[in-house]
């Protein structure tokens, strides 16, 4: 046999070996347990959606899955780990609209890359915005707030949670639909965004459902709008900002589980199954509502197809404002 023969041959064994292992792959994952990196620091409604379908995917697969708390950077120090990571399917990530959309528009460099470095496994759940004010704001409907705050360009101003924030992105995408200048007045959080604006030192906020539900319900905010295009359960009779007059509107921050890229497509298939079955629990998905999350599965495509809209979307509205974080 000469050389090239011999490479030829070589090549078509390794193949047939490839070929052969795939499903022997599939068939003994999981052998040991699978970690899924947050991150994001531990106790906030990312970690809570992680740890729900960690419990499940667990019970589904007969093997522990591990949650590991890697927050810093904008999530970057927990992506970096799990694009670093084997392609075996025992490291994944709790990725995020943060980590996957807005990051490559925020930073000038990553220490990891988006579009090369992960292969998509599954949606798991959006966190819903509203638009509140607070009581003494002179506004009382959507309607009434564009119109005050055309009649007075960069004089009204809104917070959120920090600058590139879902908060700020979902204003900033009503502002510009509706043609609105304002200031932008960014928190270090939710928590301290909220604090201010009950006491009312910033009149108007996009604020997550959960978050927002027990103040409008005391009084202590009032409503204009749900970011979502549907209504809320918890607010039926409020409309959706889609319903008044800014058709297709819609804002969230979502989340899913990505694993490393080169993972087979068998252990991706046997993940996302499993995954699904986690979200059609009736109690992991009451306890995801109850905290303001609406649990949303779908396949590996839909998901990659989900996040290349997103990123359009969101990239239209970062240029515009001028949003960096570097």
């Amino acid at each position: 046999m000469n050389l090239s023969t011999r490479r030829v041959f070589l090549a078509a064994t390794s193949l047939l070996v490839a070929a052969a292992a795939s499903p022997l792959l599939a068939d003994t994952y999981p052998s040991r347990p699978i970690k899924i990196v947050v991150p994001f620091a531990a106790g906030g409604g990312n970690d809570l959606l992680a740890r729900l379908i960690a419990q499940q995917v667990s019970e589904q697969l007969k093997q522990s899955v591990v949650i590991e708390n890697r927050p810093g950077a904008g999530t970057q120090v927990g992506a970096e780990v799990v694009a670093r990571a084997e392609p075996d399917g025992y490291t994944l990530l709790s990725t995020s609209m943060t980590t996957y959309v807005l990051n490559p528009f925020l930073y000038k460099k990553l220490s990891y890359d988006p579009a090369k470095d992960f292969a998509p496994i599954s949606l798991t759940g959006s966190f819903d915005l509203m638009l509140v004010a607070h009581p003494s704001f002179p506004a009382q409907s959507l309607e009434q707030f564009v119109a005050l705050a055309k009649s007075k360009p960069g004089d009204l101003s809104y917070a959120s949670a920090g600058p590139g924030s879902p908060h700020q992105l979902a204003m900033e995408l009503l502002m510009r639909r509706a043609g609105l200048s304002m200031v932008h007045v960014a928190y270090r959080g939710a928590a301290p965004a909220l604090q201010d604006l009950i006491a009312g030192h910033v009149p108007i906020m996009m604020l997550d459902v959960a978050t927002a539900r027990e103040p409008v319900k005391a009084g202590l905010l009032k409503a204009f709008g749900a970011a979502s295009l549907t209504r809320f359960s918890d607010f039926p009779d409020l409309p959706t900002i889609a319903e008044q007059g800014f058709p297709g509107y819609q804002a969230s921050a979502w989340q899913g589980i990505v694993a490393p890229a080169r993972t087979p497509l068998e252990i991706i298939d046997r993940l996302n199954k499993a995954i699904g079955a986690a979200l059609a629990d009736k109690q992991v998905r009451e306890k995801l509502r109850a905290a303001g999350i609406e649990p949303i599965a779908s396949t590996p495509a839909e998901f990659k197809a989900f996040m290349a809209g997103e990123a359009i979307k969101w990239d239209e509205v970062i240029k515009a404002a001028k949003i960096t974080l570097e």
